[in-house]
């Protein structure tokens, strides 16, 4: 790999905080890019312009990330004076669709929790710990990357909430629910001493592949698809049953640790039928509030007549 993508990649977590994650995307795409060109600094546009063909057989979104990464890439070496020309213009401009996160039903949900608290019942340290991990994904909307790398520190003794350190460094404090509380309870009387991480593993912390496995697990073993779950499916729970509950979307935002609201909106097109129910329930046309409602939903009067005669007898 070239110099200037290991300066590329220094100057993202320097300046602009990415995770080790995005650092690893960059270089992997980077490193695919080079193998295809040769020299990326020194690539010509007509190299860039074949990418396309070359990367044909990739998936829009793929092919998508990989071009926003050069992109990336040929401003850094422009604003550095490392080419004068910013060749991007060249690259492939793939037509993507955010996809809609998978959806799991409440029923689901439920399914999965019992068949975790019957696994944790007489203190038994994984499935009292499988319990605490189930609780703080669904829970509290954690990413799998977060959740498995939260220290001890994290979990405070005098209040419900945990400070978690998001995608680019980026620390927010998440709140957990009381179950979640009892879980952890459960989980910190258990769980072996000496590790400053609240889930310790023999290397350093629970992995992202070890708690993806565990879940497909628990998912077979309580009857349900396990292609349907995963960490991510489960944030996508949290995420979709708050906004049925009645979340605001700015509340959720933060809840997520989402930088930009439009990466929250994706989850509002569940919510279609609460805003349909809304709407009937709420607009002042539905509830008969104008004049012209109230006017045609009053009782009748009496005739002129009716009266008269009511007051003659």
């Amino acid at each position: 790999m070239s110099g200037e993508i290991e300066d590329f990649l220094a100057m993202m977590a320097a300046e602009r905080g990415a995770a080790a994650n995005t650092l690893a995307a960059y270089r992997r795409d980077l490193e695919a890019a080079e193998a295809v060109l040769g020299s990326l600094p020194d690539a010509p546009v007509e190299q860039l312009s074949a990418l396309g063909q070359a990367w044909a057989g990739l998936a829009p979104a793929s092919l998508a990330r990989r071009c926003s990464a050069l992109r990336q890439f040929y401003a850094f070496l422009q604003d550095e004076g490392m080419r004068r020309d910013d060749p991007s213009a060249a690259l492939p401009r793939p037509a993507t669709r955010r996809p809609l996160p998978k959806i799991l039903t409440h029923a689901q949900i439920e399914a999965l929790f019992a068949q975790a608290e019957t696994e944790a019942q007489g203190d038994r340290p994984a499935g009292v710990r499988m319990l605490a991990l189930l609780e703080l994904l669904y829970g509290s909307g954690l990413r799998a990357s977060e959740l498995v790398s939260l220290p001890l520190s994290a979990v405070p003794r005098d209040a419900p909430f945990l400070t978690v350190t998001g995608k680019g460094g980026q620390a927010r404090m998440v709140p957990v629910s009381r179950r979640a509380v009892q879980a952890l309870s459960r989980w910190l009387a258990l769980r072996e001493e000496g590790s400053p991480f609240l889930f310790p593993s023999r290397a350093k912390h629970l992995t992202r592949i070890r708690l993806y496995q565990l879940l497909k697990e628990l998912a077979v073993r309580a009857g349900l698809p396990p292609e349907k779950i995963s960490p991510h499916v489960l944030r996508h729970a949290f995420a979709t049953h708050l906004l049925e509950g009645g979340a605001d979307l700015r509340v959720l935002q933060t809840l997520l640790g989402h930088a930009d609201i439009a990466t929250t909106q994706i989850y509002t097109h569940v919510d279609s039928a609460r805003l349909v129910a809304l709407v009937n329930e709420r607009h002042p046309l539905a509830r008969g509030n104008t004049a012209e409602s109230r006017a045609a939903h009053a009782p009748n009067p009496l005739p002129s007549d009716a009266s008269e005669t009511s007051g003659a007898q």
